[in-house]
């Protein structure tokens, strides 16, 4: 793979189920000022491609969409994924440019879903700092910069991302995190993922109105009947009540609404 707007390629983060990959562009060693107003977006930034048949197509480049200054060494480094059940979500260390997260599920419309920036180091000259790395582990972000230690962040809920899918994520546990072995993440039902995907499908619109009412209310009575000494049926049947009213065969809310039932015996 070859492109005459990379300088450097840096590092790859495949997406969970391996049918994407995000390349980063250091460009100049992550020394060098290249998220300017006035610089391209696809310099010192990520390519984002489709794998299909073995091979990868090109979709699209992702750069922190925030220009920074003269005085902020800039470019894309090192980051992971974040294990929201259903999204393709990276959190990215952009030096001095600060942390982005970025949803690629549409890999051809990488949009950022939050970030974090402290500012330059020096207002008058570029002195190399900022985020050298920046990853999630347990439910947190925790970001390595260089010239002012190490923080340690949370996700905040917004229009981009609820509290039920940052809960989800924070479902699924490490002893160990090795962002370079790239292990394959998996979620347990659980009603916080299947809140997570009712709120995707409220986001794009596949849910709505009553149905959305409905299906969410008898969620919520199910946690309810599950935490007492009800019958196991009785919580099933508020289950096979929600999945009725989401009305779409082999959808994403199906799936773990169902799943999340079978732990019900």
């Amino acid at each position: 793979m070859t492109d005459p707007r990379f300088a450097y390629w840096h590092s790859a983060t495949f997406n969970n189920d391996g049918t994407k990959v995000v390349f980063t562009d250091e460009w100049g060693g992550g020394s060098g000022a290249r998220c300017r107003a006035t610089d391209p977006l696809n310099w010192g930034a990520n390519a984002i491609f489709d794998i299909v048949d073995g091979k990868l197509e090109f979709r699209s480049y992702y750069k922190m969409p925030a220009p920074q200054t003269a005085q902020e060494n800039c470019v894309a480094h090192n980051g992971s994924l974040i294990p929201v059940p259903g999204r393709d979500i990276m959190v990215q260390a952009w030096y001095q440019g600060g942390l982005s997260v970025f949803d690629f599920t549409d890999s051809a419309n990488p949009v950022e879903i939050a970030f974090f920036d402290r500012g330059p180091n020096s207002a008058t000259s570029l002195v190399t700092g900022g985020y050298w790395s920046t990853y999630w582990y347990n439910g947190n972000v925790y970001g390595n910069e260089i010239g002012r230690g190490f923080d340690s962040l949370a996700l905040q809920p917004s229009e981009f991302l609820s509290a039920n899918e940052i809960a989800a994520a924070g479902e699924y546990q490490l002893a160990e995190f090795n962002a370079q072995a790239q292990p394959k993440y998996g979620h347990a039902p659980s009603f916080a993922v299947v809140r997570s995907y009712i709120d995707q499908a409220e986001r794009d619109g596949s849910l709505s109105g009553k149905a959305l009412t409905e299906v969410r209310k008898h969620v919520d009575q199910a946690e309810k009947l599950a935490d007492g000494p009800a019958n196991p049926r009785a919580v099933k049947a508020q289950f096979d009540n929600a999945v009725r009213k989401a009305g779409v065969p082999g959808s994403e809310v199906e799936a773990a609404l169902v799943a999340l039932a079978g732990t019900f015996s």
